[in-house]
């Protein structure tokens, strides 16, 4: 069975105003105010080297609206860290700063804020072993690994966030049954009491490795970490059949954050193809289709969330 809706973080959004609002892209957001990520960390490389940027980003996301802020860690693994020579100690130091930087901002953001507003909840960032390999792997799977070779990339990480001060773990851009079913087991096993799974997918049925989308939530059923479940960094013109399917193969809260619809092209680590004008259109269909938990990924922006949050909250001035 699910997650008991008294433990869950999102019960007290969800009860009292009918959605969450999460936040946008941050590594492109970080990319947009001057970072470097020409890097295999990623996002990653600005825990190491502009901490505070991501603070600054995290805070305009709140400022923008959003009842969720993800933290840094996406890309963040103990394999790819001792690439840049740090030793696990100093990995996991720095997956608990990308907690801490994101629980910073939310009490920056509560002190000054005067919106009337619940308090804002910190999701830890789990990513794919596709984000680690920096190729684009996340849109495809097919990593040629064993599962016990995934649980072995995962645990450690897995464990040091779900320490770390977080108000629960999210599972993000899975391209495959086989890696999404061992995050569930890892967090089962670490005490992870709460926690959404998105996948990457590539049309409006089927996630990245090929698998159909409710095949891939059916083999999910049952975990009781579990809180949300959905699809996220995937163009907005998939998303309504997404959740159609969705809907109809789960009863957890559905939660979407689309990328802006252009596509990631590995090699160059830019984007390519035409950029969805009407994200924030989309927010009442998609609501209306039993998106609870909706936000933006790659290339939106605190604007994108700051449309979102006012379609969500006029709902009832309609």
């Amino acid at each position: 069975m699910p997650l008991p809706r008294s433990v869950s973080p999102l019960v007290p959004f969800l009860d009292g105003q009918g959605f969450l609002v999460l936040d946008g892209g941050l590594a492109t957001e970080l990319e947009a105010r001057g970072a470097d990520l020409r890097d295999p960390l990623w996002s990653a490389r600005v825990l190491l080297e502009q901490p505070d940027l991501i603070r600054d980003v995290h805070r305009d996301y709140l400022a923008a609206g959003a009842d969720v802020i993800t933290t840094a860690s996406y890309q963040a693994s103990h394999a790819g860290l001792a690439v840049r020579g740090l030793i696990p100690e100093q990995a996991d130091e720095v997956l608990r700063l990308s907690v801490r930087l994101a629980v910073e901002a939310r009490e920056e953001w509560t002190r000054t804020s005067s919106a009337d507003r619940l308090p804002p909840l910190v999701a830890a960032s789990v990513g794919p072993y596709g984000a680690y390999l920096h190729d684009g792997s996340e849109y495809r799977g097919g990593y040629g690994l064993s599962a016990g070779e995934l649980r072995a990339f995962h645990r450690d990480r897995i464990a040091v966030l779900a320490g770390a001060g977080a108000d629960l773990l999210a599972f993000e851009t899975i391209p495959c049954r086989e890696e999404a079913e061992v995050l569930v087991e890892l967090a089962l096993e670490t005490g992870v009491s709460a926690a959404w799974l998105t996948f990457s997918c590539r049309d409006g049925d089927r996630i990245s490795a090929g698998d159909g989308l409710s095949e891939a939530i059916a083999g999910l059923r049952g975990a009781e970490c579990l809180t949300a479940i959905g699809v996220n960094c995937t163009a907005p013109r998939f998303i309504g059949s997404l959740l159609e399917t969705a809907r109809d193969s789960t009863d957890l809260p559905l939660v979407v954050y689309p990328n802006s619809g252009e596509c990631y092209e590995a090699a160059s680590g830019a984007w390519s193809g035409e950029a969805s004008t009407g994200i924030v259109d989309q927010v009442a269909a998609w609501y209306s289709l039993g998106a609870r938990l909706i936000g933006g990924c790659c290339r939106t922006t605190p604007e994108t969330i700051r449309g979102i949050a006012a379609s969500l909250r006029g709902r009832g001035s309609r």
